[in-house]
């Protein structure tokens, strides 16, 4: 029996619930809970277990029996292989040219947007040779040195190179010139513990960075806003993901006065490519309502979303819309679910494959239809999903 199969039966027993009754209140299958506590299964999925500690009234971390780490794919591993060589390489102190502050933020430009639209291949390609220039910058030049480390950092967490991201990240936080800046490098560690799993370190960070941060909102900027309202909402995801719904809507509720307060979509120095203000949390509730499991809500609260000037970075818009495809399976609602993957790999194609709420929301697609479409099966193929 797995750890987390033995936390999940000690907990049910000592709730006094049987295998069939928490399956009622979770809306886990009894056959899965037998075989977790059995040892059948050598694991569960986090929503599993999220779906489980409600009724056993504990936090999702408290059934897991280790952080998940998902990796990259082997070719992933390859294609990045010269930037994390190049993040080991030992301190640069001169270039084949001579780098200047100036010439490598107009390279950085190139690279962000490279990485907002999610093309991850030519990102690869440029990323070393900007790190290694950056890596010369002193002085005036720290700021854009900053912004390149966690630019490498983003595209290492969204490709699952949770490793190298980190090392990353955290110099990038070592390196940062005053709070705001550091605060960007704090929420993509934040993120990447998401992504592993490590919901209660994620949350933790994320609540005593917005503590410190939390500004007078009367006479605070832009900037010292959105810096606060991003790591609100990050903690709000930590929050809603262990089973701590009232953490997560306090939160929440902290960061939609700073987006009111703002009043607008952002985009501010400080932070490379994320955006923050009303849309954003609103794009976060739907994400919410779902790990809720609300599609119901989901979907409406979706198609209310107001109309930006400013348009939420390319991730948030992303994860919406695998929030919609998966609100629509989770209802039986396949043609529209499916649908909405189809657009979404078309859309980002190098970024699509490495969504584990796509492979999970295609094989609730595959398990509630009697046949598959061949484009079903192509998708799957792609997602590495086993029929």
């Amino acid at each position: 029996m797995t750890d987390a199969g033995k936390k999940v039966k000690q907990a049910r027993k000592l709730s006094g619930l049987t295998q069939r009754e928490l399956a009622k209140e979770s809306g886990v299958s009894v056959s899965t809970i037998r075989k977790l506590e059995q040892g059948e299964r050598s694991g569960a999925r986090m929503e599993t277990l999220h779906a489980l500690a409600k009724p056993l009234r504990l936090t999702t971390m408290d059934l897991v029996e280790k952080p998940k780490e998902d990796g990259a794919r082997a070719e992933t591993y390859e294609l990045w292989a010269p930037t994390r060589a190049e993040l080991m390489r030992p301190p640069a102190f001169e270039t084949d040219g001579q780098a200047t502050p100036g010439g490598v933020d107009r390279v950085l430009a190139a690279a962000e947007l490279l990485y907002r639209d999610h093309h991850f291949t030519e990102l690869a390609a440029l990323l070393p040779g900007l790190l290694r220039d950056a890596d010369t910058l002193s002085g005036d030049g720290r700021g854009v040195q900053v912004r390149v480390l966690q630019l490498a950092a983003g595209a290492l967490t969204h490709t699952r190179q949770f490793d190298a991201a980190e090392l990353v990240v955290r110099r990038s936080l070592t390196s940062a010139q005053d709070r705001l800046e550091a605060s960007a490098s704090v929420n993509t560690l934040a993120w990447l513990m998401v992504r592993q799993g490590k919901l209660n370190e994620a949350l933790a960070l994320a609540t005593q960075w917005a503590d410190d941060l939390e500004p007078r909102i009367s006479r605070a900027t832009t900037s010292e806003l959105a810096a606060w309202g991003l790591l609100l909402l990050r903690a709000s995801g930590a929050a809603v993901r262990n089973n701590q719904p009232e953490v997560a809507a306090d939160m929440k509720r902290f960061a939609r006065s700073a987006a009111t307060a703002i009043g607008r979509e952002v985009q501010v120095r400080h932070e490379t490519v994320r955006t923050f203000g009303p849309t954003t949390v609103r794009m976060l509730t739907v994400e919410d309502a779902l790990v809720k499991d609300q599609p119901d809500i989901a979907l409406r609260l979706a198609e209310q979303m107001p109309l930006f000037a400013v348009r939420p970075s390319s991730s948030v818009r992303s994860r919406h819309g695998l929030d919609v495809a998966s609100a629509h399976a989770r209802l039986g609602e396949y043609t529209e679910a499916f649908g909405k993957l189809s657009e979404l790999q078309a859309r980002s194609p190098e970024w699509f494959p490495n969504q584990t709420p796509a492979r999970d929301t295609l094989r609730t697609i595959i398990d509630g239809r009697r046949t598959l479409t061949p484009e079903m099966r192509h998708m799957a193929d792609t997602l590495q999903l086993v029929l």
